[in-house]
């Protein structure tokens, strides 16, 4: 497109700007749920009793229906109309969040966690849709899918402050229905302030690709918790060759397809792949480190859920201000070596963890998520601006949804891969004390949070006794976890020094 051309282009005015604050409602309450349920499994822990595993699936559940959902979703919306989709779907995320406060048990609050998901994944690419819709010039559009993106970041900053907030002054199953008044405005301005849109093309639906995409990820995503949990066995190699299977079979039919529900040639450039798959390792990582980060600060430490919020907070605020800092350096340095410096920072992070273990203090914890934040804040600024750079501008929007694919999935396999060897590693490591024994025994051999409320219930030198147990197992699994961590995000630095030589 020539300049003149950009300069034909209408710009957008006022109501366009509102509708973008409006379109950030979701985005910001989809990427809060995705931390702020970390905060409440202690909670959790105690109220419900679930096992190790089921603790696990309440928060993997919701990010994997998610990212198996989402080229299906956007698929629907651009022949239902996206708008429409993006009401239907917050409409169903906030009755579940009600459903989901007040489960009576674990079972019932993991189904809860898989609706919210099925709804959640009609909220985001619906919004990047109407977003580009309403900017229709250049120059605004790349400033308003800046702020869109810059939307995961404050989610995840606001996730910990609202949820330590709510943990502090109610029950666990409060920071659900947060999403009740965050979504209440958006069924009033929605309709007001954006115009409906849908794909021109009148393609149908393709219900199969849909169906392998799902069969692809949950034997994908089960298979590893299984081989973390219980080693390698049949069971783990049959779901995971049934992943691979189910995923050629998707890419076949992708390509065969007149309209296909997900453009794979996208993958055939180098720089686009590559930064795809940064974007998932990072991401492992980060969640990942969540997941013991926040039962370390509250369970171990003692913090309450307000004070841990707190304490992550510079983290994530120095996540966002990182990567709008960025952007002024990328100009003049090869995003392949900013994205493998930047990640330093998150290796230093998990390396700290790990030497110290268990015995990591607030400061280090804090010291620590900050490194985190610049490392995962500068790269994922710059993977996704290369996501967009290098995929034609015709595709836009599905190098857009893979983009949030990998983000979800990421959440996915961050809780299924470091969750499950941090929760088995306590298990082989914890040392249940001579006179606890029956259900409390079970309870606190399964969890730290279970350990905790067992201990809580003893006499006071018994109770002493599993507790110290349980921190030193858990400290123990810190360790190992936080390694793995640091590993994967070595591996994504080769992956950037490979892949993204050639980008400019």
């Amino acid at each position: 497109m020539t300049t003149a051309e950009m300069r034909l282009e209408p710009r957008a005015g006022a109501r366009e700007w509102w509708g973008l604050v409006v379109l950030m409602l979701p985005v910001v309450l989809i990427s809060a749920d995705n931390t702020i349920l970390n905060f409440a499994l202690p909670e959790i822990s105690e109220a419900l009793l679930p096992t190790g595993t089921q603790l696990l699936w309440i928060l993997d559940v919701y990010p994997l229906v998610l990212a198996g959902l989402l080229v299906t979703m956007g698929s629907i919306g651009d022949r239902l109309g996206r708008r429409k989709l993006l009401l239907i779907g917050a409409t169903g995320f906030g009755v579940v969040s009600i459903l989901a406060a007040f489960a009576p048990s674990a079972e019932a609050l993991i189904a809860a966690r898989a609706a919210l998901g099925l709804f959640g994944a009609t909220l985001m690419p619906s919004t990047l849709s109407l977003l580009r819709n309403l900017f229709l010039n250049r120059e605004q559009r790349r400033l308003a899918i800046a702020v869109w993106g810059t939307g995961f970041a404050g989610g995840g900053a606001l996730g910990p402050i609202a949820g330590g907030f709510l943990l502090e002054h109610f029950w666990w199953g409060s920071i659900f229905l947060l999403a009740v008044p965050v979504l209440l405005p958006l069924f009033i301005l929605l309709p007001i302030l954006v115009r409906e849109s849908r794909d021109p093309v009148d393609a149908p639906i393709d219900l199969l690709s849909a169906a392998l995409v799902l069969l692809t990820m949950v034997p994908f995503v089960w298979s590893i918790k299984h081989a973390a949990e219980d080693g390698v066995d049949l069971a783990a190699g049959v779901a995971f060759v049934a992943a691979v299977a189910f995923g050629i079979l998707f890419v076949m039919r992708q390509l065969k397809l007149e309209h296909p529900m997900l453009d794979v040639s996208l993958f055939r450039n180098a720089a686009f792949s590559g930064a795809i798959v940064i974007n998932l390792f990072s991401i492992i990582a980060f969640v990942g480190g969540l997941f013991f980060i926040t039962q370390h600060l509250q369970l171990v430490l003692g913090l309450s859920p307000m004070i841990a919020g707190l304490v992550l907070l510079p983290g994530l605020a120095v996540m966002i201000i990182a990567g709008l800092a960025i952007v002024p350096i990328a100009r003049n340095v090869r995003p392949s070596l900013l994205v493998a410096v930047s990640l330093v920072f998150s290796v230093l992070c998990y390396g700290s963890i790990a030497v110290q273990g268990g015995a990591v203090g607030v400061l280090g914890v804090a010291l620590a998520v900050v490194s985190l934040g610049i490392g995962v804040g500068a790269a994922e600024t710059i993977t996704n601006d290369l996501i967009l750079a290098n995929a034609p501008a015709a595709k836009a929007g599905a190098a857009s949804g893979l983009s949030e694919t990998a983000y979800e999935l990421g959440s996915v396999l961050g809780v299924a891969t470091l969750g499950t060897v941090l929760t088995a590693s306590y298990r082989g490591h914890i040392v249940i004390p001579e006179g606890v024994g029956g259900a409390d025994a079970a309870a606190a051999g399964e969890t730290l949070g279970g350990a905790v409320q067992v201990a809580s219930e003893l006499p006071s030198a018994l109770g002493s006794a599993l507790y110290d147990a349980a921190v030193s197992a858990f400290g123990s699994g810190v360790s190992i976890t936080s390694w793995l961590a640091a590993g994967i995000i070595v591996a994504a630095i080769v992956v950037s020094l490979t892949t993204l030589r050639h980008a400019r």
